[in-house]
């Protein structure tokens, strides 16, 4: 692939052919992977060595950590992040290696069907994972968590660990659901903005 090349899918990456699909790489480039990787490293980075249990011996907290989590939130929302921005980038590759101007992705009908299906793409992952993040983490972060350690030893049945900072924990939660709900409004809102535009073409077109 040819320097051109590259620099087309670089700015077709960082300024796309819509008003919203630009606020929404600001939004989600800057905003959110600043608040997960500063903040997020903050709440989370040592909590499986504050995470303690009764009694506290390092197997039975590290068993039961395991329990507790069974992927760690940031390697989640990493996940997350990188997932979501796949449908983007591989539109924007595809413009690239065709040539395609951002100016002409709203003009040419297949191209727009192309964007809008990346678009929509973006939002069913977003909501995804919004259910999967619902299901592992839950809405809110309890100060106790019991643990079938019984697995390990099974004199020790059902124990109770402590949560460190389960506050924080919570609030980054909600944050972190907020972003979500956030990108995927942004999404319908991008998808409007194209078909507003388009039919705005077609009436100026029809006009001419």
């Amino acid at each position: 692939m040819s320097l051109n090349y590259i620099k087309n899918f670089y700015e077709g990456c960082l300024r796309p052919p819509t008003v919203i699909g630009q606020f929404h790489t600001l939004f989600f480039g800057s905003v959110r992977m600043f608040f997960l990787g500063v903040l997020g490293f903050a709440v989370y980075g040592n909590e499986a060595l504050h995470f303690s249990c009764d009694p506290d011996k390092r197997e039975i907290n590290l068993f039961c950590y395991n329990q507790f989590r069974p992927i760690t939130p940031q390697v989640f929302w990493a996940l997350q992040l990188v997932t979501v921005l796949v449908p983007g980038a591989a539109f924007h590759l595809y413009a690239a290696c065709k040539s395609i101007d951002q100016e002409s992705i709203l003009q040419r009908p297949i191209y727009t069907v192309f964007y809008i299906l990346s678009a929509l793409l973006r939002i069913i992952l977003e909501v995804i994972a919004f259910w999967l993040q619902s299901h592992l983490f839950g809405f809110q972060v309890k100060s106790l968590y019991h643990c079938d350690a019984s697995l390990l030893e099974k004199r020790l049945g059902i124990i109770r660990c402590l949560v460190p900072e389960h506050f924080e924990k919570t609030i980054f939660l909600i944050a972190m659901y907020t972003f979500t709900a956030v990108t995927v409004a942004l999404g319908f809102a991008e998808v409007f903005e194209i078909l507003c535009r388009r039919l705005g073409f077609l009436n100026k077109r029809n006009l001419i």
